[in-house]
């Protein structure tokens, strides 16, 4: 139903895409939509840390060192899949680079700095090993075969089925290289949904021939907020876009109306979360509400160099604005099956600063790779899973220096995470999620030692790289794999809702067909949508999605692959 008038709740890449389509195809004028959220920073974040201890999931969890840098995640891009992503950043200037579009930005860096990773993978007492080798055996290989084979038409078969009963007769799969590196580059857990898994085996089946490189990976020349979220926010801002922050968006008024399936928002209640004030928005007949309703960094909390990050009990904001309006009609999906289980979906990870390149240069002499290259996993030597496997302890980033702008040219920044937080570390003896800033820097020295060729092991430099650090930020996110939960296709609202007058739903928690989430694609994909649907534009000027799933070279790669 066709709106001139637009109201976007969340600040995220999601609705920030949906405005510049409303502005550029729907030809809207920016002083029609307005933007009420707790922050504008969305998924893809990175910043100075003095200047988010004040955010809204901070306020009760203050920091000592406010020094450095921190950063909650950072998704690597493709840009034979992110066609969407890319299309909007062709829209919009670089917020760095004069003359450039941010596309133009972003495909300049990545061509001089093209990614190559030789040291995928890392286990003690064998220093790199060779990834290429995916360490399939034939049952391995016949599952997989499956999965890639079925169709759009039965991805039902897989409502409500993990990753693990999906292997369930086959153990060996999650001690292969292919495991190891899958789960790591794309955060999949054995409880995640296989239905996911799927999604990501058609449109990224590509990767099979090159996972161990990750030479189809493109970043952009500084983190993702400098580098994507700041030019959209610098052009909404300058075609005349309303963006209101500390906005706590708590519940929605609906019209009453005899089918009790129609769905019109009428109002819209909110907070002030600097001076509590109550605010109550009136929604006409010519507005729409898009709405992000969940987010992967929502609950989170920072610690630093000498304190652990709290855990925040809190179901997250946009999560429970969902989980209200869900529970008024019955086609809006079930949040709980993503926020309520937080042993399925939680991450610690962190950001840690030094004032020279001691460490940056001894993970150069041990990985053998330079900086912007690298997504390390260092595997266990002895068993950790529960069924009894080794896996994956820790993984980090190592970024093209600088990784901000304003970063100094002595200091290094590097990004790390553990997928499954409540594990012991092997070099300090406690959970991760536990642990401060200093002692995560400790188990990464410890690690790093397990691999380190010589003659000098990096343990012999410990105090110096101790005493290079300006700062080490844990982050604590109860939601962070979310949006991978075990669920149904029905445990997802869609994009436009049937019955919906006004209301759209954007993000990494709406049901897209084909589209696998936790990538900047489908969060712009859904924002594209909303926008074509509110504008009148006609859904066939959408960007044409490739299915590499389809193309028969590719496929006979990846099945050559399989056998290597």
């Amino acid at each position: 139903m066709r709106k001139n008038k637009a109201v976007m709740i969340g600040a995220g890449i999601a609705n920030m895409a949906a405005a510049v389509y409303l502005i550029q195809e729907g030809g809207w004028s920016g002083s029609q939509i307005k933007f009420y959220s707790l922050d504008d920073h969305g998924s893809n974040d990175g910043a100075s840390t003095d200047t988010v201890t004040d955010e809204y999931w901070n306020e009760n969890h203050p920091m000592e060192n406010t020094k450095g840098y921190v950063a909650r995640g950072g998704r690597m891009l493709n840009y034979r899949t992110y066609v969407d992503l890319m299309d909007l950043l062709s829209r919009i200037p670089s917020a760095t680079e004069p003359h450039m579009t941010a596309e133009e930005d972003t495909r300049e860096f990545d061509a001089k700095h093209r990614t190559y990773d030789i040291a995928r993978l890392l286990e003690g007492g064998k220093g790199i090993i060779d990834g290429g080798k995916l360490g399939f055996n034939n049952t391995d290989r016949t599952l997989l075969t499956k999965l890639i084979a079925m169709p759009d038409s039965e991805e039902e078969k897989l409502d409500n089925v993990t990753i693990a009963q999906y292997f369930k007769d086959d153990p060996h799969f999650f001690e292969t290289n292919f495991w190891y590196m899958w789960e790591t580059t794309f955060a999949f857990r054995t409880r995640s949904s296989a239905q996911e898994f799927r999604r990501y085996m058609h449109q990224m089946i590509y990767e099979f021939t090159q996972i161990e490189h990750l030479v189809g990976v493109n970043r952009t020349r500084y983190n993702q907020y400098e580098s994507i979220m700041l030019p959209l926010i610098n052009y909404l801002k300058d075609q005349g876009c309303e963006i209101c922050l500390n906005r706590l968006v708590t519940d929605f008024d609906f019209k009453e109306t005899k089918m009790q399936d129609e769905i019109t928002v009428t109002g819209i209640k909110m907070t002030h979360t600097v001076t509590n004030e109550e605010h109550y928005l009136p929604i006409d007949d010519d507005t729409a509400v898009i709405f992000t309703n969940g987010s992967i960094t929502d609950s989170a909390t920072l610690g630093d160099y000498n304190t652990p990050a709290d855990e925040n009990m809190d179901y997250g904001a946009a999560s429970i604005l969902w989980k209200n309006i869900s529970q008024k009609f019955y086609n809006l999906g079930n949040p709980d099956k993503f926020f309520a289980d937080r042993d399925a979906s939680e991450w610690v990870s962190f950001t840690l600063t030094t004032k020279n390149h001691l460490l940056l240069n001894e993970i150069v002499r041990i990985t053998t790779q330079t900086p912007g290259n690298a997504l390390n996993s260092f595997i266990s030597t002895t068993p950790i899973t529960p069924l009894g496997h080794k896996d994956v302890n820790m993984s980090i980033v190592v970024h093209h220096q600088p990784h901000f702008t304003t970063q100094k040219t002595n200091e290094t920044v590097i990004w790390g995470y553990f997928l499954y937080p409540r594990r012991q570390g092997k070099f300090v003896e406690k959970e991760y999620i536990k642990m401060t800033g200093k002692e995560m820097a400790q188990e990464l020295i410890g690690q790093l030692s397990k691999v380190d060729p010589g003659p000098v092991n990096i343990r012999e430099k410990e105090a110096d790289i101790l005493e290079s650090i300006i700062n080490n930020i844990p982050v604590y996110m109860p939601y962070a794999s979310a949006l991978f939960n075990n669920r149904a296709k029905i445990d997802r609202p869609k994009v436009i809702p049937e019955h919906s007058t006004n209301l759209a739903f954007t993000g990494e928690f709406v049901e897209q067909p084909y589209q696998m989430i936790f990538t900047e694609q489908s969060a712009v994909r859904s924002g594209e949508i909303a926008a074509f649907h509110f504008a009148g534009v006609p859904m066939s000027k959408l960007v044409k999605t490739p299915r590499y799933d389809k193309d028969i070279p590719t496929l006979l790669k990846a099945a050559k692959k399989m056998f290597d």
